[in-house]
């Protein structure tokens, strides 16, 4: 698949390099349905040893499972022998049953049928459990991996291709270990058979081995014309998903705009030509397994004619004719078994790349071991901040210049103010929040609280000290309760004290459970001003000691909006409350801050009260008019 990308760190050549860098390049296995089927191979053979290595314990016992199933279906031939000459042969020839002879061959066979099918449970249940942990273990690392990458890196990735690594294709990674055991054990059984054979009658095993060598090499044909088709297959549905999650997550857009038939059409698209793809390696398999199939049972029917000539000149007992041919039903089994794995082969490589993608991405973020001492509202400074868009750390705006989104910032914000950014769009807000956070660090230049270099502190630390309510609301399907504490250790008086800061605390209170209500999938129970204000309650029960507001009041009332920044304004200059800064538009909220940046192409080209502003600046003028206007329009 051509759109999928590898990843490879890089530094900044600029003071304050930056640690989560990361540049995108084509991906070596973008596109294994071109790659050599050798080269598959080799790759497929060492992924098998990875999995092998890290779940040995029970992937022998899996084996030893096998080889038992394999024994005992050769030791099932040998006792069919040993009937045929012992009990069967004999009763016709005398016109009376061997009751010993008898009741001893049904003993052998229950035995070893008893035997096989302990081999059998062995061989399933802990070859399934070294499938399913080895799932488990790369789902769960898969998905710590992303917790710990970048946003700049989540920014470039979709997250139907982010489901796709973390479920289908760690599926198909390991999907060959359903087989493999039982493909390692018959290779005992293999050898145990031919071993039968040869001890029963030499001449017949030769000849029925010659069908085996055309065995082999059909098989190798098969697996090369099938591994390009099975990989392209598995690619096709990391693209399917994609495009599936894209537009249930953008259902109201979709819907709303009337663009459901071209959804369909889309998705029927990636649906079809993923059904091609499986249609064409169904085609292979139609042809070639049938012929797989067949290929033994000539040699049966070789073994039984040659046979039955060497039993009437006396060179042979029925007995090892019988062995003899029931052992090449067995032998073809091993084949076969060996050929799943070599066909599962392919697409497992096409998963591992997917999933080691995301595993060997390196560039997540490193913390330094440092705190911010004290309590109460941060001095917040930003000195010589300069982002670059589609640098490492990945801008979140474009801005109008093609160079920097941030360019040279610099910024003070005392301890316990309220500071307003104001900018057209693009004009750099977003970014400057998400750096204020952490979620991304700036290319050149440092971002500090009370003096301290945000990347000189812990993750613990950042978090505590800083919270973000971003532009967009994200609620959890659970309880108001858990979406407002979040898994923090909050009593239910401190929930319900945020909630009051908020203006939400009378909506929490009429719902039908109250705390305990069920919001449903991100909160599509509420409006869109009510989700805003429990996220901003979800900052604030924890205390935060800068507060960062990415328009993040837009979808509230004016009237409640005014309130619910009034009270913050005045717990924070009553000392109680965090340093504060938003991104706003409406000069009722602007107002209340007490300075206003404004903000153009990543520079601070005016700062100053809200009065100040309107006073000297047109640029500041026209931008909170015109939004005024397109709101009461």
């Amino acid at each position: 698949m051509s759109g999928r990308t590898t990843l490879r760190p890089t530094l900044d050549d600029g003071a304050g390099g930056v640690p989560e860098g990361l540049v995108e390049e084509p991906a070596d296995t973008a596109d294994l349905g071109s790659a050599e089927p050798d080269r598959i191979m080799r790759r497929g053979f060492g992924l098998l040893g990875r999995g092998i290595g890290e779940q040995r314990w029970l992937f022998s016992l899996s084996v030893v499972g096998s080889v038992l199933f394999g024994a005992m279906t050769v030791a099932d031939a040998w006792v069919l022998g040993w009937a045929t000459d012992n009990v069967i042969r004999p009763s016709f020839e005398r016109g009376e049953v061997l009751q010993g002879a008898l009741w001893a061959a049904v003993g052998m066979f229950m035995l070893v049928a008893m035997l096989r099918a302990l081999g059998v449970i062995g061989r399933r249940l802990i070859g399934g459990i070294v499938y399913y942990r080895l799932v488990a273990t790369y789902r769960r690392k898969v998905t710590r991996k992303y917790l710990v990458l970048p946003m700049s890196w989540h920014h470039r990735h979709p997250t139907g291709q982010l489901l796709s690594n973390a479920n289908a294709d760690v599926e198909a990674a390991w999907a060959v270990f359903m087989p493999l055991p039982m493909a390692v054990g018959v290779i005992a059984m293999l050898a145990a058979a031919l071993v039968a054979m040869i001890e029963a009658d030499l001449v017949l095993t030769l000849v029925g081995l010659v069908v085996f060598p055309a065995l082999f090499g059909i098989n190798v044909f098969y697996q090369r014309w099938l591994s390009p088709k099975v990989a392209r297959a598995q690619s096709l549905r990391g693209d399917l998903s994609a495009v599936a999650h894209e537009s249930f997550d953008g259902a109201m857009v979709v819907k709303s705009l009337g663009r459901e038939a071209d959804e369909t059409e889309r998705f029927a698209r990636a649906t079809e030509e993923l059904r091609d793809a499986n249609i064409q390696v169904g085609r292979i398999r139609s042809i070639f397994d049938p012929l797989l199939e067949a290929l033994p049972n000539l040699g049966i029917l070789l073994v039984i004619v040659l046979g039955v000539g060497r039993v009437a000149s006396g060179a042979a007992e029925p007995g090892d004719v019988v062995q003899v041919a029931y052992l090449f039903t067995v032998v073809a089994f091993p084949v076969r078994a060996i050929g799943w794995v070599l066909g599962e082969l392919p697409r497992s490589v096409v998963g591992w790349d997917r999933v080691d993608n995301v595993l060997s991405t390196r560039g997540q973020m490193v913390y330094g071991d440092g705190m911010v001492p004290g309590s109460g509202a941060v001095d917040l400074r930003l000195r010589g901040v300069t982002h670059r868009f589609g640098a490492p750390g990945g801008a979140v705006e474009q801005s109008g210049s093609p160079d920097h989104v941030l360019d040279g910032l610099d910024l003070d914000v005392p301890a316990g103010t309220v500071t307003a950014l104001v900018g057209a769009t693009g004009s750099g807000k977003s970014t400057v929040t998400t750096l204020l956070s952490r979620l991304v660090d700036p290319t050149s230049g440092t971002v500090e609280l009370d003096g301290i270099d945000l990347r000189d502190l812990t993750h613990d630390a950042v978090a505590q000290t800083v919270a973000v309510v971003p532009q967009g609301t994200f609620l959890f399907d659970d309880s108001v309760r858990e979406n407002v504490s979040l898994g923090a250790d909050v009593s239910d008086d401190d929930i319900w004290q945020a909630l009051r800061l908020v203006q939400a605390d009378g909506f929490v209170a009429a719902l039908d459970r109250g705390l305990d209500t069920q919001l449903g999938e991100r909160g599509t129970t509420l409006s869109g001003g009510q989700r805003q204000r429990l996220a901003l309650a979800r900052a604030l029960v924890r205390r935060p000691r800068l507060l960062v507001m990415d328009d993040a009041t837009s979808a509230v009332d004016p009237e409640v909006e005014q309130r619910i920044l009034r009270a913050l304004a005045e717990r924070t200059s009553g000392g109680d409350g965090p340093t504060v800064v938003v991104v706003a538009y409406r000069k009722a909220t602007i107002a209340l801050a007490d300075e206003v940046v404004l903000l153009e192409e990543g520079r601070i080209v005016e700062r100053g009260t809200h009065t100040e502003l309107l006073a000297r600046s047109h640029t500041y003028r026209d931008l909170v008019d015109a939004y005024d206007q397109a709101r009461k329009s």
